[in-house]
């Protein structure tokens, strides 16, 4: 039987994993413990509708079109270069290294992923503000409060 637990098992999961979840199929007087462990942990937290936890439209609207400016733009000159590069390579204008054409293909990349993160959180979160063009208030406002999220979450 130890055979077709491995056969079911991920390359990548840990074999100590599998064995506690087997244990606990196994024992139906240790679920009814775990179970009213968690309904009162549940319990403690107020209980929230779908509707208090959805980000509003016009605010997910604002993050998108955020979103999109701000790592579209390092995208289109990723992909500027890398076409702009090859044609010049190629009618034989300059000689690049290779290297260069690659890293600063990477680094427009990279840079439209931070624009990713960054456009979520200069928007202004709040339904009736705007917000300013570049959102550098907002920004400071919004990471203040996911780092706060954080270690509200790690001291819990």
């Amino acid at each position: 039987m130890s055979t077709d637990s491995e056969k079911d098992r991920l390359p990548f999961e840990p074999k100590s994993k599998r064995k506690k979840v087997q244990k606990v199929k196994a024992e139906p007087a240790a679920q009814e413990t775990v179970q009213p462990a968690k309904a009162k942990s549940a319990s403690k937290s107020p209980k929230l509708s779908r509707e208090d936890t959805n980000i509003p439209e016009v605010v997910s609207r604002r993050m998108l079109k955020r979103m999109v400016l701000f790592s579209g733009i390092p995208v289109s000159f990723g992909i500027l270069v890398f076409f702009g590069s090859y044609v010049v390579i190629t009618q034989g204008i300059a000689d690049l290294p290779n290297v260069i054409v690659l890293l600063t293909t990477l680094a427009c990349f990279g840079l439209s992923v931070v624009g990713l993160s960054y456009g979520a959180l200069s928007a202004s979160w709040e339904e009736d503000s705007v917000g300013t063009v570049l959102g550098i208030e907002q920004f400071k406002m919004n990471f203040g409060r996911l780092v706060g999220s954080w270690r509200q979450a790690r001291e819990k």
